[in-house]
């Protein structure tokens, strides 16, 4: 993808100038995000128009996560347990619930998606969802609630890209941040951009903790647990999934 930039000093003073670039769209998505945010909107209204309260409770039974299955022998029961960990991300309880959530994976899944491509996000996806899942039951250990919902894989997509998409110098690179060098955790907060966001991000969750009801709330109780697990493993193992180089500190002083 053909990027603006500057002028040089050739082009400035009219020895080069080439056709001027087409501007860049607003929402200019990658395929791999556009087919998650349909398959999301798909599967709710599916469920939302197509299937009565009998269907519904199946639905839940067969793909959202529960603490509740994993009190009990494994072998004594289906192989739900193996996929619900994954498949309770892409069910939504309403239509604000859906929204809030596309909109933030409008945000932040776009220059992480960028950067590591579709293979690497589609296994992002599923290891960031069963993290958060599983953060959120140990915190709720043997409980009946009911998990469903992307918002922990969103909030692993905010903390990858905390990593590498906030320039040093402040703000969100939404046009080429996917090409900026991944920092180290310790330098990330040492980017006022990232602290910022982090600490606000934490404060927010600690509210809904607390019982301050915030947008979304009405489709039901909001898993906070669930999206800390999601945020630090997002921050904490994007390396892994990261096929660009860190930033060099050292390289930086020599240059």
């Amino acid at each position: 993808m053909d990027h603006q930039r500057e002028p040089t000093d050739d082009v400035r003073e009219g020895r080069d100038t080439p056709p001027p670039l087409p501007p860049q769209p607003f929402f200019n998505l990658p395929g791999a995000l556009t087919v998650t945010i349909a398959l999301l909107a798909g599967i709710y209204f599916i469920d939302a128009l197509l299937l009565d309260r009998e269907a519904r409770s199946m639905l839940l039974f067969y793909f959202a996560f529960t603490p509740l299955r994993y009190v009990y022998s494994l072998a004594d029961q289906g192989l739900e347990w193996i996929w619900t960990p994954v498949t309770y991300s892409l069910l939504h309880g309403g239509i604000e619930h859906l929204l809030f959530n596309c909109l933030w994976l409008l945000a932040f899944g776009a220059p992480v998606v960028r950067r590591i491509g579709t293979f690497r996000y589609i296994l992002f996806w599923i290891l960031s969802a069963a993290a958060a899942a599983f953060f959120h039951a140990f915190l709720n250990w043997g409980d009946q609630t009911i998990l469903i919902g992307a918002s922990g894989v969103v909030s692993a997509l905010m903390g990858a890209a905390c990593r590498f998409a906030f320039p040093s110098r402040g703000g969100f690179n939404r046009i080429d941040g996917h090409l900026q060098p991944r920092q180290t955790i310790l330098r990330s907060f040492r980017n006022r951009t990232v602290a910022v966001f982090t600490a606000l991000w934490f404060f927010g969750n600690l509210m809904i903790a607390v019982g301050l009801p915030l947008i979304g709330a009405g489709a039901g109780e909001i898993a906070w647990d669930a999206h800390i697990g999601g945020f630090l493993f997002g921050f904490l193992l994007f390396g892994f999934f990261d096929p660009l180089p860190r930033y060099d500190e050292d390289a930086a002083r020599a240059h």
